[in-house]
């Protein structure tokens, strides 16, 4: 005997960053793919008494400029078993995939389907561009973090630079947070020298908060990684520009790196999956 708690479309978000290959012999990106399906938008089918279990088939798709897939890959997520699907909140389910890639221009395309309802497709599409730099400093995408970065020995799709990342979901800070969390590295930066790293949140609207430190010694052959937070302060609900800034010793800027957060003041942030 089964039954089945229908719900709307399921949500799908798409966060998407890439990093510089460490095997420099090859000209391209280490680009990671972070979906994560809202559990209170899939149906949730009763596998026995007080047993309600939901699937999600995600399919990823890195697709190159002439339409020809550079990858692809489907999996099926299921989050965890309720007894009573009338719960308000329903876990989230998380995937993140690292793929290696030449440069040039790609379209990056997540498609979710609800396993348990027939129609209920979702898509998301977002570009990207890689061109690799060899000379001049520069900083990866920012990653924003619903936590703190936390040193890890563990060598997992959920960890770089040693430290374990619990990213939030489409750069969204909810109800409840105070501060933003972030991680980011900077790659080729000046040897020999103190370097100035500057952090703001600007709105159109002027709201900002920012912070100043210094990066005494980047590291030399390798990634020296930019990991912190940032209080938000008294700013109200709505959409950010983070940006970090990186200065010289004469303080000429370098390089700089910006992403989008949101705000809410009222709804809690869906949580992402750290392992």
């Amino acid at each position: 005997m089964t039954a089945t708690v229908q719900a709307a479309t399921p949500q799908l978000l798409l966060d998407v960053a890439h990093f510089r290959n460490e095997d420099r012999t090859v000209k391209g990106s280490v680009v990671e793919l972070y979906a994560t399906v809202s559990g209170t938008g899939l149906t949730y089918l009763r596998r026995a008494p007080k047993t309600f279990q939901a699937a999600a088939v995600l399919t990823l798709e890195i697709l190159k400029a002439d339409g020809q897939p550079a990858y692809q890959e489907t999996v099926t997520l299921k989050p965890p078993v309720l007894s009573d699907t009338t719960a308000a909140i329903k876990s989230p389910i998380s995937f993140q995939k690292r793929v290696v890639l030449p440069d040039g221009q790609y379209t990056v395309r997540a498609r979710l389907r609800d396993q348990y309802k027939a129609g209920s497709e979702t898509t998301v599409d977002q570009s990207l561009t890689l061109q690799t730099k060899d000379k001049e400093a520069f900083l990866s995408d920012i990653v924003l973090l619903a936590r703190p970065a936390a040193k890890s020995g563990v060598q997992d799709n959920f960890a770089r630079g040693g430290l374990r990342l619990s990213r939030a979901p489409g750069g969204y800070y909810g109800r409840g947070t105070t501060q933003i969390f972030f991680y980011a590295e900077l790659y080729q930066a000046p040897a020999g020298q103190p370097l100035k790293v500057r952090y703001r949140i600007a709105s159109d609207e002027g709201g900002a908060a920012e912070a100043e430190t210094t990066l005494e010694q980047a590291a030399q052959g390798k990634p020296t990684t930019i990991a912190g937070e940032l209080p938000l302060g008294p700013l109200p609900s709505g959409q950010y520009i983070f940006t970090i800034e990186i200065r010289d010793a004469k303080n000429q800027l370098l390089t700089t790196q910006s992403t989008v957060l949101t705000r809410d003041m009222e709804d809690y942030a869906p949580a992402g999956a750290t392992n």
